[in-house]
């Protein structure tokens, strides 16, 4: 969910074409603003003494409001302190579309730029970022985190996996753990947000039946039905402890190490303030068998609130962290229906929000989420 963003005093790199060095693409094609002399200008802007003449670019990953590419870099003499390869992510679609994306733009260029060197969680290092005016076309150049794979949505995670997430997890939540620096970023939710979620909740219900009814079962439907009129007041009863929220921690987003043992998160558009273990709740809730996340509820729970402990979050008892953990599964229909309504219509889209959909309502009603509303 969108927050306010200061405005941006620092001076923008040339928003006008960039010319020289256009890459050859191995697939398709990214922004025209994605040169070698505009990464040349990022990389320089982050301290790397550097020339790159010339680069390829391969399509990654699963994006739905921006694209992601592999830049293999070649460079003129000494690349100095600069990788080889980068990851560059960028706007995408028509131009509608990233009309009503360029504030997601905005907060996750934010999120790299000025909060990331806050936490502990493993993300993709910064290498510097490009908007033109009204950020419908940026460039955000990142770490390549290969040879992490991403996970996958419809597949699932096994239940180890899940705790390496959730021990990231941690790692973002705990040493900003609320922070009133953070509201300096990112604004805490008020009434007029829980008004505007009311009033459209039950459309986007609507909007999500109509379209998934016939791939979802009769208890989806049901849940379904009752979170209509409750979206805000779900804000709005737990807004303390608050810290950063990822918002959308599902393992599309997350790239694991080979072995399994560490995990890194990327697309930080949608971060926020809000409670934290939201995060938790959404990434077990949507990517956990429902057998597996019946067994390993207690322990995944147990063990991020014991990381929480180590990085100093105190009067926050384990039984109040199983409270959250359950009051934030309604994480999951909520950016379920908010995102399905936006992203294109693909089908693996159709099985991806289908398979979130089933597990987390099971997960709602194992754990008494809608008693807790009440």
């Amino acid at each position: 969910m969108g927050g306010h963003h200061p405005p941006d005093n620092r001076p923008r790199l040339d928003a006008g074409p960039h010319t020289t060095g256009r890459n050859h693409l191995v697939t398709d094609e990214p922004t025209e603003s994605l040169t070698a002399e505009l990464i040349t200008d990022l990389i320089r802007s982050q301290g790397a003494e550097a020339t790159v003449v010339d680069f390829s670019a391969e399509r990654v990953g699963t994006g739905q409001m921006g694209a992601n590419y592999r830049l293999a870099l070649h460079f003129d003499g000494n690349q100095g302190e600069a990788p080889s390869s980068l990851v560059a992510k960028t706007s995408y679609g028509p131009v509608e579309r990233r009309r009503i994306a360029a504030g997601s733009y905005r907060t996750e260029i934010s999120f790299y730029r000025d909060i990331s060197p806050r936490v502990k969680a493993r993300v993709p290092a910064f290498w510097g970022a490009w908007t033109n005016d009204d950020c419908t076309d940026f460039v955000l150049l990142l770490e390549d985190l290969a040879p992490r794979r991403q996970g996958d949505q419809i597949d699932g995670c096994t239940i180890d996996q899940a705790v390496a997430a959730a021990q990231n997890l941690a790692g973002l939540h705990g040493p900003t753990w609320s922070d009133p620096w953070l509201t300096e970023h990112l604004a805490p939710f008020d009434d007029r947000q829980g008004a505007d979620l009311d009033s459209v909740f039950p459309t986007m219900i609507d909007m999500f039946l109509d379209r998934f009814g016939h791939r979802v079962s009769a208890d989806t439907h049901e849940v379904y039905h009752q979170l209509r009129d409750v979206l805000g007041s779900w804000f709005a009863n737990k807004v303390e402890p608050f810290g950063l929220v990822h918002g959308d921690y599902r393992l599309d987003n997350l790239l694991f190490a080979p072995d399994d043992t560490g995990v890194a998160a990327v697309d930080w558009q949608t971060v926020s303030l809000g409670l934290p273990p939201r995060d938790l709740a959404y990434l077990c809730g949507t990517g956990l068998s429902v057998e597996d996340r019946r067994a390993a509820d207690d322990d995944i729970v147990s063990t991020y609130h014991e990381k929480l402990v180590g990085y100093g979050v105190t009067d926050y008892d384990l039984a109040t962290c199983r409270t959250d953990y359950a009051y934030g599964m309604l994480q999951c229909p909520m950016v379920i229906t908010f995102g399905s309504a936006v992203a294109e219509v693909t089908e693996r889209g159709e099985e991806m929000f289908t398979a979130m959909a089933e597990r987390s309502t099971a997960a709602i009603r194992d754990l008494g989420t809608l008693d807790l509303l009440a």
